[in-house]
């Protein structure tokens, strides 16, 4: 654990984190008031019920219920692990830009490196059905991010969330990354990034609001996100549609006065329509890494490679010859069927063929589901 507590007041903490229809603001209401949960708990009934309903003030008053006994001891048992933390409102660990938001959590479940907290922290979201271009973007974005001192926060999810947890691991111990879950610390949603969530567990951190056993419900994603944005000093949307959760984060960071960024893309894409939204809202466009340091400015400045210029990378692949050269411009950097690239070129079916499976082959172009073929989107960070 995180801090050595005794095991009377980290009882009465995940009691009251548990305790039905209490709710957290009420929780908070009943802290401030009182003091410690164990003090909570120690009160008489009629003492209770000057700040709660009498069923409430009985409530408390009663013992636990089975349930909240069981999961009680499951999480006394999982505090075991000397990675496994509890954090409180009252614990210095406690990540002081939570304490900023209007509903901070009372106890954050923690599997990990704590010191992750302490870093400077940049959220990177977006779609979950992201285009390749969308997930290069965000594991180079985060990956240079990282290496500058920023903890990556993202939430685990598929597509723009896996790619950022990635680039932020992809540096070694320079990087950080905080994965935010919507469920049970002892639970991985999805199934699929398992691998992803130990490596985070071991190099990172998993933070969770939701006691051990809570399997993914759709109401606790938006809370979820509130965390996200909370933790962060800004929040970056890769990808995005109209309607989606990432634009829940990018709102709930704004209204909680951190900085907004969003990456345009083709006007064409239903993914950029999202970002495309959010700039027209006000979000800072962003080409590159130094836009968001521009108004964020870097933490440290720490060694990191310079990426290869998106149109170096591709021309690489030419080795001179003035076809490749011709393809890659006719790509441009928006999908393009073969039928266009035909008629941009003038290039023969054969060889337009074979010169585009070697593009894809080496990364430099992706094929998407529909049969168009897109960039890599490299960029020059």
């Amino acid at each position: 654990m995180s801090t050595r507590l005794p095991t009377e007041e980290v009882t009465a903490w995940i009691r009251l984190s548990l305790e039905p229809d209490l709710g957290p603001a009420l929780a908070r209401k009943l802290l401030a008031a009182v003091g410690l949960p164990q003090d909570i708990y120690a009160l008489s009934t009629s003492a209770l019920q000057k700040y709660l309903p009498s069923d409430l003030a009985r409530q408390l008053r009663a013992a636990p219920t089975a349930q909240i006994q069981d999961t009680i001891a499951s999480t006394l048992e999982w505090l075991q692990n000397p990675r496994h933390h509890l954090l409180t409102l009252a614990d210095p660990a406690y990540p002081a830009t939570l304490l900023d938001i209007h509903d901070p959590p009372l106890v954050l479940y923690a599997n990990g490196n704590l010191t992750a907290l302490q870093r400077p922290a940049l959220a990177v979201v977006g779609a979950r059905s992201a285009t390749p271009a969308g997930t290069d973007n965000a594991q180079a974005f985060a990956k240079h991010l990282a290496a500058k001192g920023w903890c990556i926060v993202s939430g685990l999810a598929l597509g723009i969330d896996t790619a950022a947890h990635q680039g932020a691991l992809s540096v070694g111990e320079v990087g950080s990354t905080i994965a935010v879950m919507g469920t049970g610390m002892d639970i991985v949603y999805p199934a699929r990034n398992r691998s992803l969530a130990h490596q985070i567990a071991e190099h990172g951190l998993l933070l969770s609001e939701f006691p051990l056993g809570t399997r993914a419900l759709p109401w606790q994603f938006p809370k979820r996100n509130r965390i996200v944005a909370g933790l962060s000093k800004g929040v970056l949307v890769v990808e995005a549609a109209r309607q989606s959760g990432s634009l829940i984060t990018a709102r709930m960071a704004s209204d909680m006065g951190r900085e907004v960024f969003a990456i345009p893309g083709s006007i064409h894409s239903p993914l950029s329509r999202g970002c495309h939204a959010l700039i027209r809202q006000g979000a800072k466009l962003v080409e590159s890494a130094q836009d968001i340091s521009d108004e964020l400015g870097f933490p440290q400045d720490a060694a990191v490679p310079s990426p290869i210029p998106e149109t170096t990378q591709a021309l690489k692949v030419a080795s001179g010859d003035p076809d490749h050269i011709t393809l890659m411009n006719a790509l441009g950097h928006d999908p393009v069927d073969v039928n266009t690239l035909q008629q941009r070129t003038t290039l023969d079916t054969g060889t337009l063929q074979a010169m585009l499976l070697q593009l894809e082959l080496t990364d430099h172009i992706t094929q998407l589901p529909d049969g168009r073929y897109q960039r890599r989107q490299t960029q020059l960070l």
